[in-house]
C-alpha cells in the first residue's frame, strides 16, 4: 500500500481516486478546489481530505491531479500552496490532465530540480471509462519513473503504456483526439445519410460495425445518436479546448490537420447552439439543424 494523494474530484477524478483507494488499497488524501465535493468523497470512501495540493502532497508518495487546464495545472503544482512545495524526493507526481505537451516538459524539469519523478499520464474512455477503472493512459516519462508509477495507475485502468520522454504521453492523446474528431463526423454523417435515406438506422449498424467502418464510437455512440440524447460522455467544451491544444502543437510543429481543424468549428457551432455540454456525438444534432430536420 502506497500513500497517495488526488488533487481535482471532477467528472474523472471522482472515480479514478476511489479506484486508488478501493481497487488499489492505497491510503488517499484529496485535495478539490471546492472543498464539498472532497467531503463528499471522504464520506463515501473513506480516506482523508487537505485543504491545499501542498498539504495533500505532503508525505505521499505518488500525488496525482486532474485538473482542467494547462494554468490550472501550473497553480496547483507551482502556484501558492503547490503540490511540489512539499513533494519528497523520490516521490511521484503523475499528471492524468489532458495539458500541452510544453507544460508536461516544464513540470518534468521542475520536478527533477526538487528530486522527485513526474509522469505526464492522460487518459481516454470517458465518465464511463473512470467509473469503470477502464480507462487507456498515456504516459510519458523516464522508464525508472514509469515502472514505479506504473502498478498504482493500473489501479483505474485497463491499458496503461509509456510512449516515451516527458510529454509523450500528452502527444499521444493529441493523436488519440485527432482520430476521435474524424470518427465521430464520420459516423454522424453516416448516421445522417441513412435517416434520410429511408433506411433503419440500427439495422443499417448492426450490418456495417462487423465490418471495416466498426469502431468504438460506433458500438458505443449510434444508439443515443439515433435517439437524439446526448448528456451524458465527453462534453463538447472539454473536446474544443483538447482540439485546441492539438492545433496550436500541429502549427509548432508543422503538422497539417484539415479535418481536425474543420470539426473543430463544427464543435464550435455546436456551442452557438447551446450545446456546450453535450456529448461530442452531438456532431450529428449539427447535421440535422443544416438539415432543418430538428
Amino acid at each position: 500500500m502506497a500513500k497517495a494523494a488526488f488533487i481535482g474530484l471532477g467528472v474523472m477524478g471522482y472515480h479514478m481516486a476511489a479506484h486508488l483507494k478501493n481497487r488499489g488499497g492505497h491510503d488517499v488524501t484529496v485535495y478539490n478546489r471546492t472543498a464539498a465535493k472532497a467531503e463528499q468523497w471522504v464520506a463515501e470512501h473513506g480516506g482523508a481530505k487537505a485543504d491545499t495540493p501542498a498539504a495533500a502532497a505532503e508525505g505521499a508518495d505518488f500525488v496525482f491531479a486532474c485538473v482542467g487546464r494547462d494554468e490550472d495545472l501550473w497553480q496547483v503544482t507551482m502556484g501558492e500552496d503547490g503540490a511540489f512545495a512539499t513533494m519528497g524526493k523520490g516521490a511521484v507526481f503523475i499528471d492524468n490532465t489532458t495539458a500541452s505537451a510544453d507544460i508536461a516538459r516544464k513540470l518534468d524539469a521542475a520536478a527533477t530540480e526538487r528530486g522527485f519523478g513526474f509522469i505526464d499520464a492522460p487518459v481516454s474512455g470517458g465518465e464511463a471509462g473512470a467509473v469503470n477503472g477502464a480507462l487507456t493512459v498515456m504516459c510519458g516519462g523516464g522508464e525508472e519513473t514509469f515502472a514505479r508509477a506504473r502498478p498504482v495507475i493500473e489501479s483505474y485502468a485497463k491499458m496503461v503504456g509509456l510512449m516515451g520522454p516527458a510529454g509523450s504521453g500528452q502527444l499521444t492523446k493529441m493523436v488519440n483526439q485527432i482520430c476521435i474528431a474524424g470518427l465521430v463526423q464520420g459516423l454522424s454523417e453516416g448516421i445522417h445519410f441513412a435517416k434520410r435515406a429511408g433506411l433503419d438506422v440500427e439495422q443499417v449498424i448492426g450490418v456495417i460495425s462487423q465490418g471495416a467502418a466498426g469502431s468504438w464510437q460506433m458500438e458505443n455512440r449510434h444508439k443515443t445518436m439515433d435517439a437524439g440524447k446526448y448528456d451524458h460522455g465527453f462534453a463538447v467544451d472539454w473536446m474544443r479546448k483538447d482540439l485546441q491544444i492539438v492545433l496550436a502543437e500541429a502549427d509548432r510543429n508543422g503538422t497539417a490537420l484539415p479535418v481536425t481543424a474543420l470539426v473543430d468549428q463544427f464543435y464550435k457551432d455546436i456551442q452557438n447552439m447551446g450545446g456546450n455540454r453535450w456529448d461530442t456525438s452531438s456532431l450529428l444534432a449539427r447535421l440535422q439543424r443544416i438539415a432543418g430536420d430538428g
